[in-house]
């Protein structure tokens, strides 16, 4: 049935349920399960005006600090894919805009299926739907769960 299942963490509640799922029919079908965790580029001027600092020093720059907690989620989504009984389990982190960086990421990667969370740590608390997960099923040829 399924290959190979893609899901998107962004280290949310909601992306821990959907990692569940996943992890579930993984072992139903036996897919592997690519985690994959984005993070968004800053500007330049976004950069400049950011309060994250590292040890007391300036942090290299702001695209750093969030490559490198995108792949503490990452990291953290894989071992908890481990537990749950997912034999094959690869992590990924991208930069870039969340819903186009995932659908693109699947497509070239050869997955059959995306797997999100239906609300991630974005501000979208008051929709029933998530933008980035709304958005992925708007412009996904590949099946899309949203749990």
């Amino acid at each position: 049935m399924f290959k190979k299942i893609l899901l998107a963490h962004d280290g949310s509640n909601g992306a821990d349920a959907a990692l569940e799922k996943a992890a579930g029919l993984c072992k139903l079908t036996g897919a592997e399960l690519v985690v994959l965790t984005v993070y968004r580029h800053h500007s330049i001027l976004e950069a400049s005006i950011s309060m994250v600092r590292g040890h007391g020093e300036e942090s290299g720059n702001l695209d750093d600090a969030m490559r490198s907690a995108a792949r503490e989620v990452g990291n953290h989504a894989k071992a908890l894919a481990g537990t749950l009984g997912v034999p094959k389990v690869q992590a990924f982190i991208k930069g870039g805009p969340s819903a186009r960086t995932i659908v693109t990421f699947a497509r070239q990667n050869g997955c059959d299926l995306i797997v999100v969370g239906s609300r991630g740590v974005g501000a979208s608390e008051g929709y029933m739907l998530g933008s980035v997960s709304h958005k992925v099923t708007s412009i996904s040829e590949i099946p899309v769960l949203v749990v």
